[in-house]
């Protein structure tokens, strides 16, 4: 994965205070920030989804194996 230096974050910001234009940036700088947020709240409450389906699976599982165990041992005595 590509690293990003100071340089290059410079760059980046002279071009895009050139483009958008001084009195503007600070504002696309909040609007940005609020789009990176959003998608943050979005993948961390995918990621929370995606655990818990992934709990209620293992503990289904976990209960299922528990069940057959106390079968066999039901029928052995």
């Amino acid at each position: 994965m590509p690293s990003i230096g100071w340089l290059e974050i410079l760059i980046i910001v002279s071009i895009a205070i050139i483009v958008v234009g001084p009195k503007d940036f600070p504002f696309m700088l909040k609007k940005i920030g609020s789009w990176i947020g959003s998608a943050k709240r979005y993948v961390r409450d995918v990621q929370g989804q995606v655990s818990d389906l992934t709990n209620e699976t293992l503990s289904a599982d976990i209960e299922e194996k528990t069940k057959s165990e106390n079968q066999k041992k039901n029928k052995d005595e």
